[in-house]
């Protein structure tokens, strides 16, 4: 096989530096092109370098992991790029791990261990020794998609987030509101009879695909409620709408007052 050469886009620079070395022990002949901080900067790399491997985080502020994705296949689909094998870098539960597996798509589960690491290593090389290898992003964003907007059933039910330097993992069904705030998401959850807050690396496009859209609502272009935790709806004299949830008092943009209606 000639040289192959890969990106790896994360927006944790530890992350990126683990990832680098571990795939310098686990594939020596595999060249690291570029290293991105964000979903913006990896499609520009992928543009001009043209990798046959993308390492790619799914949840980064801005243009997601998924994002990018999509837009490889609009421009493989225009014959203006030939797109890169793709390993997800992911944090989703199990029900996406399972279902990446089923259609063969690979991924990487954070924290990267190097046992799953190598594994996938070999499936990419295997892949990019096929001549099978037509139609692998339609089929990986086909699959995507499908988790993007699939039954019930595929809606995630834990939430991984941090608060101070703990790591905590947050049922679903106790997460109030969630508000974008810079390249983080403030979660406010239910907890022992109060409410606590807890921070979640991730986008809110991104949590949006996550979660029961007949549960979650998303009443302002950063903030995201759960309907079931809801006190009460009120207009002010102006005309502009609340929701009192969790002791707070959150704004619904205009766009989004139809859903109380």
């Amino acid at each position: 096989m000639n040289s192959v050469t890969a990106i790896i886009a994360d927006d944790e620079p530890l992350l990126r530096f683990h990832l680098d070395k571990m795939l310098a022990e686990t594939w020596p002949e595999l060249t690291i092109v570029e290293a991105c901080e964000n979903g913006e900067s990896a499609l520009e790399a992928i543009k001009v370098l043209q990798p046959n491997v993308v390492f790619l985080d799914i949840q980064m502020p801005g243009m997601s992991g998924v994002d990018v994705a999509n837009q490889l296949v609009a421009l493989e689909k225009k014959n203006q790029l030939t797109a890169p094998l793709i390993v997800f870098v992911t944090a989703f539960d199990q029900y996406a791990i399972s279902a990446f597996e089923a259609n063969a798509i690979d991924y990487v589960l954070k924290p990267v261990q190097e046992e799953r690491l190598l594994e996938t290593c070999q499936r990419v090389k295997q892949r990019l020794a096929s001549s099978d290898t037509d139609g692998t992003m339609q089929t990986l964003m086909a699959k995507i998609e499908h988790l993007s907007v699939g039954g019930t059933t595929n809606y995630t039910k834990w939430i991984k987030a941090t608060k101070h330097d703990e790591i905590h993992i947050l049922a679903v069904d106790d997460i109030v509101y969630a508000k974008a705030e810079d390249k983080y998401i403030t979660l406010i959850a239910s907890v022992e009879g109060g409410y606590q807050e807890y921070i979640l690396r991730s986008s809110i496009k991104e949590l949006i695909r996550q979660l029961d859209p007949d549960r979650f609502w998303q009443i302002h272009r950063s903030t995201l409620i759960n309907v079931e935790r809801l006190d009460k709806v009120k207009k002010d004299i102006t005309g502009k709408m609340y929701v009192y949830i969790a002791d707070n008092k959150l704004p619904v943009s205009r766009a989004m007052q139809s859903l109380f209606r």
